[in-house]
């Protein structure tokens, strides 16, 4: 306990940190606890503890202080020779390594001791064909395997499924079957909130793509009517313009024809010089009715 019975120890012996877990994987909004047992010199007085997954040139960024974790980091209580690191609300962010230190009243340490690395990852429903034909496998699928090797759960049309003909995370269907036709998601134990996107199989999928089919129609048949109004407006367009110049040529015609007409009037209303009564020939029929 003195520091003459530990003179020949080297200082990873007497300063050490214990995380008790590999790497861990954990799911996208759960929460995941790291611990660290670690031990140091008996005549060292513990000051102060701190996590850290950001460090350069020896400068460590404690994560309480981390605007990226406010509110979601907390240090559990701890004794003399163990802390705990809780993190909630895990975000895909979040994956990295995390390390652990303490300052005593001689000295800072941490900087050796071994970190952990968090993998945050969320669930897909995947399908892939069975070995024997009409059959289909679904998996509840991560991107690495979750720690403590959870149960997992599915889920049809948002009702949990209570005797699935499952194995692990696998969920084995019938594509021929009307019975298994439906949404499917899935979980795991603890995090039943934390679901996957849901996945159609059979029926509702093959309506789905109905309805695509229908609004493609729908779409064409806008655009074909749109086309019809379009060239019909253009049609009336012209027709209304030839009508026009058609008015046009008729009342050119009917302007020119107008001094042939007073022309004609005036010829029919002339009298030849001939049939013209003169003052002598007007007396003479006027004695001869008398």
């Amino acid at each position: 306990g003195s520091p003459l019975s530990c003179s020949v120890c080297s200082w990873s012996e007497l300063f050490e940190c214990d995380l008790h877990q590999e790497d861990i994987c954990a799911l996208k909004g759960s929460t995941v606890d790291i611990t660290c047992t670690y031990r140091h010199p008996s005549w060292h007085n513990v000051t102060e503890v701190s996590w850290f997954n950001k460090w350069e040139s020896g400068v460590t960024a404690d994560l309480s202080q981390d605007p990226e974790y406010a509110g979601r980091v907390k240090y559990q209580p701890t004794t003399d020779k163990n802390s705990t690191l809780r993190i909630t609300d895990l975000r895909e962010s979040d994956s990295a390594e995390y390390k652990f230190r303490f300052t005593t009243t001689a000295v800072k340490w941490g900087y050796s001791f071994p970190g952990i690395t968090l993998i945050v990852t969320d669930l897909q429903v995947k399908e892939t064909p069975g070995t024997e034909e009409g059959k289909v496998t679904l998996t509840c699928s991560t991107t690495c395997t979750l720690t403590d090797n959870p149960t997992y759960i599915w889920y049809k049309n948002g009702q949990l499924l209570t005797n699935p003909n499952t194995q692990d995370n696998y969920l084995y269907l019938d594509q021929f079957s009307s019975g298994d036709a439906g949404s499917y998601s899935c979980s795991v134990v603890g995090y039943e909130n934390l679901r996957s996107p849901v996945m159609f199989f059979g029926e509702p999928k093959s309506l789905k793509n109905a309805v695509v089919g229908i609004i493609v129609v729908i779409l064409i048949l806008i655009l074909c009517l749109f086309g019809f109004m379009w060239f019909r407006k253009k049609a009336s367009k012209s027709t209304s313009d030839t009508r026009d110049s058609r008015d046009t040529a008729e009342n050119l015609g009917q302007r020119d024809s107008n001094p042939v007409y007073d022309n004609i009037s005036g010829k029919c209303l002339w009298t030849p010089p001939s049939h013209r009564l003169n003052p002598r020939n007007r007396t003479r029929i006027s004695s001869t009715l008398l």
